[in-house]
């Protein structure tokens, strides 16, 4: 288990998260959190309280954007806010190549290259919340504010 703590991209989330706060820490989960379901069922926690990290190409650049598990990201409202008529999620390779991390473990911090966030309103129903640190196994816990401030995320109506 413990490797999962010394893999690149998880010390990668994880140097982010500690400069932020270093009270806050990465959660090795025994089962995976690859999915939004999988993720509440290992942390006994609603669906909703997990962050999806969701990257989208808009023409030719991408925006990552925070939802709530329980939520779907709108392409329509993308587009919108954006003001870009050409949305679409991005592929497996893009990802990878963007953030640094491969799709079920997308962190919302500590990518490789700098990406305009989008953080999703309905994550504030909750007082905890999790968002995956590089890797399917491992996430941490932060409240609505702290991942404004560690994201430096706009927030935005993108859930449907």
């Amino acid at each position: 288990m413990n490797s999962i703590l010394n893999k690149e991209p998880v010390l990668r989330a994880e140097k982010s998260l500690k400069q932020f706060n270093p009270e806050l820490k990465v959660i090795v989960l025994e089962q995976t959190a690859r999915t939004a379901n999988d993720a509440a069922a290992a942390l006994g926690c609603k669906v909703g309280a997990i962050v999806k990290s969701l990257l989208f190409k808009a023409g030719g650049s991408y925006v990552l954007c925070l939802v709530s598990g329980d939520k779907r990201c709108s392409l329509n409202k993308l587009k919108k806010i954006l003001d870009e008529k050409d949305v679409s999620m991005a592929n497996p390779e893009d990802v990878k190549k963007i953030t640094g991390y491969t799709i079920g473990g997308v962190s919302p911090i500590g990518h490789l290259t700098k990406i305009k966030i989008f953080i999703d309103e309905n994550l504030n129903r909750f007082s905890s919340i999790f968002a995956a640190a590089g890797h399917p196994n491992a996430v941490f816990e932060i409240n609505f504010e702290n991942l404004i401030s560690l994201t430096s995320g706009d927030i935005k109506e993108i859930a449907e």
